[in-house]
């Protein structure tokens, strides 16, 4: 025969909060540990000095305008000289000798058909400068 005790007995209870807060901390505590474990292997190296450069050089590049005509102008500074698409080719490509890395600028006439404008844009790809840009510098008319 069983009998009641006096005393209410309590039932064992699994508290899961405690054991995720040792499990974070013990994550957090492995994470830090690791960090500190990587070994840092650099190479020593002499690194060049920084040079200021020259504060009038201008870089070299080709400066190409399209006249409402279609004619082709060098610009040089202040001077321009005709060139007709022949003697232009001929220009670029020993422009294109003497620096392979040489950029042109192409200007148009607002004047200026689009096909005269890619006739100097092919003149330039045949002569081999591969970065060629457009100059907007003028507005557009409407």
């Amino acid at each position: 025969m069983r009998i009641a005790s006096p005393v209410h007995r309590k039932k064992a209870r699994f508290e899961i909060i405690p054991l995720i807060d040792i499990m974070f901390f013990l994550l957090a505590s492995f994470m830090m540990v690791s960090l500190t474990m990587i070994r840092v292997e650099a190479l020593k190296m002499d690194l060049p000095t920084p040079t200021a450069a020259a504060p009038g050089k201008k870089p070299e590049m080709i400066n190409l305008e399209v006249d409402k005509v279609g004619d082709a102008l060098v610009v040089v500074g202040n001077d321009k000289q005709h060139k007709s698409l022949p003697d232009l080719y001929s220009y670029l490509t020993n422009r294109h000798a003497a620096n392979t890395n040489i950029p042109a600028y192409i200007k148009g006439s607002p004047e200026a058909t689009h096909g005269q404008v890619i006739a100097v844009l092919d003149t330039c790809r045949r002569a081999g400068i591969q970065k060629v840009s457009f100059n907007l510098s003028q507005p557009l008319k409407k």
